[in-house]
């Protein structure tokens, strides 16, 4: 499947970000997300991450953003990508709406990094045609894209998902169904463990970011990287794999839980384990 009109449903910097990648490769792109603003806020970050790319190298700003269209509402495509805040309610109710509206043979992706796939599939008509399309962020960037099979998701599918990602610049990597899927399994436990590290005072966070990138060979130390993926999305991750693997080591550690009712989510709201201007 060529997909030569990806509806984004999501325009925040992970749906931004997908948006971008998309109409780089040189795809209609149709960006929905229902807050006021979001869109025109999301092109605007998308015009400066190809300025900067422009800048290297990349290809001319005008010519990608020509393919992005805003979109008011969802509308049929040959691709969605659901890149909506981490909640299984939402989340349904895009995929959902999504099934009434494209074409019967149309797949339908979600950038969710732990809800079950299998679970978004059960609310649709096609859940053949449903599977995990997981991103990482800085997106224009990164190269991975987990590549999530759902239990009725078919090989058809998969492959044309798969054969997408590389055709993005993208590296695909298929993982299970299973809460977390493979990165944030590992990913969260990590965060989870540098939080503690802060609360019990074992360190500040300049040094334990420090020697989690020198040590380990990182680029970003754990609590940067959970300032930048937000708060209360590691918390509502953290809650995915508690619940759905039944084990403690996956209860969000009170701090993160404190620093979130606190409002301090993380780069997106000024102010998280770090201050940002």
């Amino acid at each position: 499947m060529d997909f030569e009109h990806v509806l984004v449903v999501g325009a925040g910097q992970m749906g931004g970000g997908i948006a971008q990648v998309v109409a780089a490769s040189g795809r209609r792109v149709s960006l929905h997300d229902a807050a006021p603003g979001a869109t025109e806020r999301g092109l605007a970050t998308m015009r400066r991450s190809l300025e900067k790319l422009a800048e290297k190298g990349g290809a001319d700003p005008d010519e990608v953003l020509a393919r992005v269209e805003p979109a008011d509402d969802l509308l049929p495509a040959d691709l969605l990508i659901e890149a909506v805040i981490e909640d299984p309610d939402v989340k349904q109710d895009v995929f959902r709406r999504a099934d009434e509206l494209l074409p019967v043979g149309a797949i339908l992706a979600s950038n969710t990094s732990s809800i079950p796939i299998t679970s978004l599939a059960a609310v649709t008509s096609r859940p053949d045609r449903v599977i995990g399309m997981h991103f990482f962020n800085p997106v224009p960037v990164l190269k991975l894209v987990e590549v999530v099979r759902g239990l009725e998701t078919s090989d058809e599918t998969a492959a044309a998902i798969v054969a997408l990602a590389g055709d993005l610049g993208k590296t695909p990597a298929e993982a299970r169904d299973l809460p977390g899927f493979v990165s944030n399994r590992i990913l969260m436990p990590f965060i989870n463990e540098a939080a503690y590290a802060l609360l019990e005072g074992v360190a500040e966070p300049e040094a334990i970011d420090t020697i989690a990138k020198l040590g380990f060979a990182h680029p970003m130390g754990p609590l940067a990287l959970a300032d930048l993926i937000g708060l209360d999305t590691c918390v509502a991750i953290m809650e995915v794999l508690h619940d759905g693997l039944g084990d403690p080591k996956y209860a969000p550690c009170p701090l993160l839980r404190q620093y979130v009712q606190a409002g301090r989510l993380g780069r997106k709201s000024g102010r998280g384990f770090y201050a940002y201007g």
